[in-house]
Order: structure tokens, then sequence, then C-alpha cells
């Protein structure tokens, strides 16, 4: 697509990182922070017109809220706030023996395996009025990565 790409794991503060490698889950304390700081680069690409694809695991609703409106999402606990970012949330869905895999096959990375459990007892996956699509990992790349593109490009 030609878009900037952040991965969001390289914004996480020292002390989060810190926590994870020492097998430690974050907390919203942790993260809604963190998820300000890319609210604040989504803003800034947004404002310059800038297409930009995030890759985070914003699991709960309102840490997705949070990255479409900014700290102003926490204190209304409103989805949609005057102003907020246009964004599509890609759901990566699969079982979690098979993203453990995936985990485990990733070399130099802060966050263990062994906390994929404390992601998915967080997850509150996307739902209507959301904007977003589900995509199955169980799926070869270049399909998911088809599907996705089509998403983005119907609008």
């Amino acid at each position: 697509l030609g878009w900037k790409f952040y991965d969001a794991d390289d914004y996480h503060p020292p002390e989060n990182k810190r926590k994870m490698a020492e097998g430690t889950p974050l907390n919203d304390e942790d993260r809604i922070p963190w998820l300000c700081a890319l609210h604040d680069i989504l803003r800034r690409e947004d404002s310059s017109r800038q297409d930009a694809i995030l890759a985070c695991s914003a699991l709960k609703k309102v840490y997705r809220h949070v990255l479409l409106s900014g700290a102003s999402a926490i204190e209304s606990n409103q989805p949609e706030q005057p102003g907020a970012l246009k964004i599509l949330f890609v759901h990566l869905d699969g079982p979690m023996d098979i993203i453990a895999g995936r985990l485990e096959k990733r070399r130099g990375h802060f966050m263990p395996p062994e906390l994929l459990k404390s992601q998915f007892d967080t997850l509150e996956p996307p739902s209507a009025p959301e904007n977003f699509i589900t995509v199955s990992v169980e799926k070869p790349l270049h399909e998911i990565v088809l599907e996705i593109e089509r998403a983005i490009l119907s609008g």
C-alpha cells in the first residue's frame, strides 16, 4: 500500500518492556499512556493526510477507544469522540496453540510466550459498532494480506 508502518511494541516505555520480560502482564495503568502516545502518532499522520498501519495488541474495547480519541476516551468512556480518528481495526484471530507456536519461534522480543494466556484472558474481541474485520491467522499469509487489503481499499 505504500503506507507508513508502525509497530506499537517499539513505543513501549522501558518499564513496560522490563515488566513483560520478567513475565509480568501489563495492566491498564501500564497500557493507557502507551496507547495515548500511539494515538498521537496516528493523529500526526492523519493531520498530514498520511495513511498508516499500526500493529498493536489493543486487546480491550477501551484501548481501541484510546487509539481513536486519545485520553478523552477514558474520561467519557464513549467510542466516538468529536474528531475521533477513522480506524479500521483488524482482529487477527486464531487458536492459542497456533499463536503460541509462532511466539516460540520469535527471537529477541521482550515479551515471553508465557504471557500469551494473559493476553487471551484480557481480550475483548471487537464488536459492533466498532469499525473492524476479523481475519483468521490459520489462513496462508498471502490470503490474510489480500483480505486486509480488500477491506482497506473498499473503504
